[in-house]
């Protein structure tokens, strides 16, 4: 069993939902080769210093993160792609202890496969910023300004994303043009 890191006995202690949930992940999660670490105000878990798996709560679920989850197996289909936007992430959610103990054989080997995929380097292919969608609003905005398009073009493909994203996910015409506004 690994070491405990003492940062995620007070994030524990803060939980007013879903601890123990949290504690019994934690246990399972302790004994493989990650090391317990906090990251984000989060508990993370690690393999060569890379992010390999999260455990957090939602208002509804203990939830059971796993960084690279696209690229495991699933052969108990018990991964779930959180948004229709994340690429790489894929979670499990927990409502109860007993939950988590009927799974703990199946989590443990979850885990194990996430560790292999660090050991073995191996890369989830994200999406190009060019494969999103551009809203309309911003495309005029880039159009008719030329230092606009070049600062946009500067940004990180991250915070590129993170705008479309943003201006992309109004309903309504109205509202992306006032994010675009607000932004701009």
């Amino acid at each position: 069993m690994n070491k405990m890191n003492p940062s995620v006995d007070g994030f524990l202690r803060k939980q007013k939902a879903w601890q123990e949930e949290l504690k019994a992940l934690r246990g399972i999660i302790l004994d493989s080769e990650l090391i317990e670490e906090v990251k984000w105000r989060v508990p993370c878990y690690t393999f060569n210093k890379k992010n390999v798996l999260f455990i957090g709560a939602f208002k509804d679920a203990a939830v059971l993160s796993f960084v690279k989850g696209v690229l495991l197996k699933d052969a108990k289909k018990l991964l779930i792609q959180q948004t229709e936007n994340s690429q790489s992430v894929r979670i499990i959610r927990f409502t109860s202890v007993e939950e988590i103990g009927k799974l703990e054989k199946v989590l443990k080997a979850y885990i194990n496969e996430a560790v292999a995929v660090e050991k073995a380097g191996l890369k989830v292919k994200m999406k190009s910023t060019a494969e999103f969608a551009m809203p309309d609003e911003f495309q005029a905005r880039l159009d008719e300004s030329t230092p606009l398009e070049e600062s946009f073009t500067a940004l990180t493909p991250g915070r590129q994303r993170a705008y479309l994203l943003h201006f992309a996910g109004a309903k309504q015409s109205k509202t992306r043009a006032a994010r675009v506004d607000k932004w701009v």
